[in-house]
């Protein structure tokens, strides 16, 4: 599975925390930025990773930020794109398994640490359900 990964400054402690992670269990990551700490502007790391799994270069993504509201806001402008913000292992089960959700998003001011490779780790291994929430994403699409 390919994934790419993005953030802002607020985010990018977890986001090297996720990529080692990701890497251990042989998946390929592709880093979209920022690669340090100092303040940035989300939408300028968030769109390209948007952009890359809206066109399939990616199978799925991962974007950060301190709530990761903006974020998921952000992403979600691209079509094709259904990135959900994720807090627990349960909002991540349900956002793979009833809204097919192909980026994830993370605050990290939100999240405790340890909990961290769990909820990433559902999100990844979830399936989507299909059936009537397949019927319910297609009337998302079609807007």
């Amino acid at each position: 599975m390919k994934i790419a990964i993005g953030t802002d400054h607020a985010g990018f402690q977890y986001k090297e925390k996720i990529k080692e992670y990701l890497s251990s269990r042989g998946l390929d990551v592709k880093d979209f930025g920022t690669f340090s700490d100092a303040s940035c502007d989300y939408p300028d790391f968030i769109f390209p990773v948007a952009r890359a799994v809206a066109a399939g270069e990616y199978d799925r993504g991962i974007v950060l930020g301190g709530s990761g509201n903006g974020e998921a806001i952000a992403a979600n402008k691209i079509p094709g794109i259904r990135c959900t913000v994720c807090w627990n292992v349960l909002s991540a089960e349900m956002a793979r398994r009833h809204n097919d959700a192909n980026i994830l998003s993370l605050g990290q001011r939100m999240i405790d640490e340890k909990m961290l490779d769990q909820i990433v780790q559902t999100w990844l291994e979830t399936p989507f359900e299909g059936g009537r929430h397949q019927r319910r994403i297609q009337k998302i699409e079609d807007m």
